[in-house]
């Protein structure tokens, strides 16, 4: 079949385009029409791969051409006066309308900075009204980029066009100013609204508890109350937040009540803001109350009440909640294990931890900031700080607590030159250090005897960072003198701080007399801690060592009488150390009772064993008169040979692998000949030995401590 050219040419375009495709053709040399070009087109359904293959034209065979078309004539421009104004405006209105859908769509689609070059369309053009819808996403948008900047541009131009909004869009422009922290303007709006409901409440108390002003958001709660007689569950929950923020149980305990009245307390959010309420306020037995009622617990209940018994030390019990939380088939979320790992560190158990960690990594939570950042602190407290390390790295995104937190492990094992180094990379970082940041670097400097160092940072404080020092940055620097033995600078430096002597600061002063034996200056510096903490044994402790190292044995024993006297008593020094997952106690002495006849018998064996060997490699027993810290004086003078730490340390040799650390924990500061004997094991046992006692950690490694002898 032949299909004939004019019927071609007698079709229009458009009416050749609504035709079905099964019957439409196009030849784009004619129509110039070139996206159909390529296509396979049908014909009574058959399909062909070259249809025009199959088309031939009678008048091209007959020899005969084509119509000729006529050349359409240039349009003339008419000059028809000034244009019509109406139909301006109509042409500018239908370009913000398109204007405006397309940013409720960037809105939509979370391209919300090319929602606002959009935007910036409108403000050019001026005085265009725009919809509701518009404005929405508009916030929408301000709220998600917490910007203020586009608060600003977007609150102007509804002032500049007389936007009038209701007060759907009067609350939603209060929640924007709110929750980009425009505090002072989000109340200068509430206040101008004609009219308020819970919703505009709600966002504006929120606010302030945010921002930490309690008493302005418990009279803007007493406003709506008298205003409107009604609450929310949210409210209650906020206010909740409030009182825990104040510390004011009682206010606390009158919300309870009004949500008892309104029938709420049965709701999750409320039951879970009494119970951190009640928690924070130090009142863990009402919380335990209040956790107890919930007709269901959910993680966050658990959470709380977990969190509560851990703040006030109940360690165990938090520990045995958190193993009743596992039994309850309750899902454990990334701040259930952070309160795991901050139990697991009050109460030094580092298998726990480990196992915490794994479950971390188990659960997907390995970048999860506030758990790893708990890890991080865990094994910086408990001599693992390459392992702190390893976490710290593997973070992607850190806060001022991570740094802190690895930086105060450095400090804590004497690591003063990785301390700096991490100081001057959280810098290059462009992460603004605060207080501990430098109580943290400063200490590191005063542990590892970098001094030089220690000042240049103690001065950029105020003079780079814009940082007032504190007594505890002032107790750092006496510290770093101390340790050089410039006590006569120490005291000077004392007298011309800017700032009233802490307890601190003459504690730092009073070791380092002790250190260089300086009689005359630490008798002074003594009777100006026993003024100010007349019942901290410590403070006569060292008083007492640093009489006896001298030879004043009539001024030493009137320390003892003073103790006594007063009614304070030394504790027995204890020592832990960690098998497995068991925590084992030694008192010094033969005082393991704990333990069997076997265990006892093998463990004075191995001390015996140790100091036999450790005279073979030079150890000489000498006569130290130092007293403990908390040790009472008989048992120092008859047990020096079986102190606790050195039972702790054969026990934990016997039944340790040989490439597991040893981890002792102690209540008192480690007495010169203990950490002389350390030192001495680790050399011939190759064994890593982190004793952490009442002063600082102290990493024993191939004969060397990481305290450098001073502590």
């Amino acid at each position: 079949m032949e299909i004939p050219l004019a019927f071609y040419q007698s079709l229009r375009l458009d009416d050749n385009k609504s035709r079905s495709r099964d019957s439409s053709y196009s030849n784009p040399n004619v129509f110039n029409f070139p996206r159909f070009s390529g296509y396979d087109f049908s014909l009574r359904r058959r399909r062909w791969k070259n249809p025009f293959a199959k088309i031939t034209c009678s008048s091209l065979v007959q020899g005969l051409k084509p119509k000729p078309k006529l050349k359409p004539e240039p349009i003339r421009e008419i000059d028809q006066g000034p244009k019509d104004p109406v139909l301006h405006d109509t042409q500018i209105s239908k370009s913000a309308v398109a204007i405006c859908s397309q940013i409720e769509k960037l809105v939509l689609c979370n391209r919300l900075r090319e929602a606002f070059e959009l935007f910036e369309v409108l403000e050019i053009q001026g005085s265009l009204r725009i919809g509701i819808s518009t404005y929405d996403a508009l916030v929408e948008a301000c709220i998600r980029l917490k910007s203020i900047r586009c608060v600003k541009r977007v609150h102007g131009y509804m002032l500049s066009n007389g936007f009038e909004p209701e007060q759907f869009m009067m609350n939603r422009i209060l929640m924007m100013h709110v929750k980009c922290r425009m505090i002072i303007d989000a109340r200068r709006l509430f206040d101008e609204m004609p009219e308020r409901n819970l919703f505009s409440y709600n966002s504006i108390i929120s606010g302030f508890v945010n921002f930490g002003n309690y008493l302005e958001a418990f009279q803007l709660f007493k406003m709506m109350w008298e205003e409107l007689s009604d609450s929310e569950t949210h409210t209650f929950a906020v206010m909740l937040r409030a009182s825990a923020g104040l510390g004011s149980i009682e206010v606390g305990k009158q919300l309870h009540v009004c949500a008892l009245k309104l029938g709420v307390v049965d709701n999750t959010f409320v039951s879970c803001g009494l119970i951190d309420m009640y928690s924070k306020c130090g009142d863990v037995e009402d919380a335990r109350c209040v956790f107890d009622d919930m007709p269901e617990k959910t993680t966050v209940a658990w959470n709380n009440i977990i969190a509560g018994y851990a703040l006030h030390g109940y360690s165990e019990e938090a520990l045995r909640l958190l193993y009743d939380m596992r039994d309850s088939s309750t899902s454990l979320d990334q701040f259930t294990l952070s309160i795991l790992i901050r139990i697991s560190t009050r109460l030094a158990k580092v298998e726990l931890t480990k196992q915490a960690h794994a479950r971390l990594i188990r659960s997907g939570f390995e970048s999860e900031i506030v758990a790893n950042t708990a890890l991080v602190d865990f094994y910086s407290k408990w001599g693992r700080v390459d392992t702190a390390r390893y976490v710290f790295d593997k973070l992607p995104r850190k806060n001022i607590i991570s740094w802190n937190a690895l930086m105060g492990g450095y400090a804590n094992h004497g690591r003063g030159a990785d301390a700096v180094n991490l100081f001057e990379k959280m810098l290059a970082a462009n992460v603004g250090p605060n207080h501990v940041t430098f109580l943290a670097v400063l200490s590191a400097c005063a542990y590892s005897g970098l001094s030089e160092r220690g000042w240049e940072i103690f001065l950029s404080m105020s003079e780079v960072h814009g940082i007032k020092p504190r007594a505890m940055h002032y107790a750092c620097m006496i510290e770093i003198l101390g340790r050089d033995g410039l006590l006569d600078e120490a005291i000077a430096f004392i007298r011309r701080a800017p700032l009233k002597p802490t307890v601190n600061m003459w504690a730092a002063l009073l070791n380092a007399c002790r250190m260089h034996g300086n009689l005359e200056l630490g008798r002074v510096v003594a009777e100006k801690l026993y003024g100010m903490e007349p019942e901290k044994l410590g403070n006569y402790v060292v008083m007492y060592n640093v009489y006896n190292s001298m030879g004043k044995t009539a001024e030493a024993a009137g320390v003892l009488d003073t103790l006594e006297s007063k009614g304070l008593r030394m504790m027995p020094a204890c020592t832990w150390v960690e098998v497995g997952d068991q925590t084992h106690s030694f008192l010094s002495g033969y005082k393991c009772d704990f333990y069997n006849e076997a265990v006892k018998r093998q463990i004075y064996h191995k001390v015996d064993e140790l100091m036999k060997e450790i005279s073979e490699y030079g150890y000489s027993v000498a006569e130290d008169k130092n007293l403990l810290s908390d040790v009472d004086v008989n048992e120092e003078q008859g047990v020096v040979r079986y102190h606790s730490e050195k039972l702790a340390i054969a026990y934990g040799l016997v039944n340790t692998p040989e490439w597991n650390p040893l981890q002792i924990t102690q209540n008192h500061r480690i007495c010169k000949e203990c950490h002389k004997v350390v030192e001495f094991i680790s050399l011939i046992t190759g064994r890593e030995i982190v004793v952490r006692d009442a002063s600082r950690f102290h990493h024993f490694k191939e004969g060397k401590c990481s305290c450098g002898g001073y502590w």
